[in-house]
């Protein structure tokens, strides 16, 4: 358990710490330029961690991913707890780094843009962290903006996004030995993080995990954006960021195992009963 313990905190700091640092620096200081830039760093982030991490822990780094397995993938119940409470600390380590490598950056950022950190108009910068719908893409949200995305859009395309996560998730659980090799998993279920936040982070910012998003988000209330991060979207960090990935990757495991490959997960349930 030592091991799995250290695996989740060690894998979900990897992905939040390179994913928020792209963020950061693409919102306060210009670079990496682009969506693509962004979205493939935390691609490759969760394909290192993936890779550093998966013979201790599985790789999970995600609640809602947790979650799934434990309902569709055999994966013990008892270990949930533990796994959620080694992802959420990860995740808040890392934030933490990010605003000592980058708060001064920050700080500056909101200066020019005279921004009030722990006003409404600062989920401008506190986007580093948490997440808002939609994007603020570094300006504060204006009713105009609001319209574009409703708290339904926005609920359906975390939904939508985590589900598809974790049906490549599943492909590589329920098919284990198919003869790929061990550098597969990371690098498509990498590519496909990538993917998911090209297509959804103007919607959402593409959380698709509640780990990267509520830790982060507790911290930059800590870090004197104090209420901002929870009622921007109301109750939207909790329906949109947290529910809405854990039912979608509740959905994409039921479709896996029950649709997708009902035979492969139904023979591997059997062995695992018969061991």
């Amino acid at each position: 358990m030592i091991h799995s313990i250290k695996g989740e905190i060690l894998g979900t700091f990897l992905l939040v710490f390179f994913g928020c640092s792209a963020v950061v620096t693409s919102v306060t200081l210009g670079a990496p330029v682009g969506l693509f830039q962004v979205a493939i760093v935390w691609g490759m982030g969760l394909a290192v961690a993936i890779f550093l991490c998966a013979g201790w822990s599985g790789a999970h780094f995600n609640p809602a991913i947790t979650l799934a397995l434990a309902c569709f993938g055999g994966f013990s119940f008892r270990r949930v707890p533990v796994y959620l409470g080694a992802q959420f600390l990860g995740a808040f380590l890392a934030a933490a780094l990010v605003y000592l490598l980058y708060g001064a950056g920050i700080k500056e950022f909101e200066e020019t843009e005279g921004i009030q950190r722990g006003s409404i108009g600062s989920e401008a910068s506190a986007m580093v962290f948490g997440e808002f719908y939609p994007n603020p893409g570094g300006a504060p949200l204006q009713e105009r903006h609001r319209i574009r995305v409703s708290g339904g859009r926005a609920f359906l395309g975390e939904f939508v996004g985590t589900a598809i996560l974790a049906i490549v998730v599943f492909s590589f659980v329920t098919r284990e030995g198919s003869g790929r090799s061990e550098l597969h998993a990371p690098l498509v279920v990498g590519a496909t993080l990538t993917v998911l936040i090209c297509v959804f982070s103007p919607l959402t910012m593409a959380g698709f995990n509640p780990a990267r998003d509520f830790a982060p988000r507790v911290f930059s209330s800590l870090a004197g954006w104090g209420g901002v991060p929870f009622v921007v979207n109301g109750w939207g960090w909790l329906l949109v960021y947290i529910i809405a990935p854990c039912l979608g990757a509740l959905f994409g495991g039921y479709f896996s195992t029950r649709l997708l490959w009902p035979r492969v997960a139904a023979d591997r349930s059997a062995a695992s009963a018969e061991s």
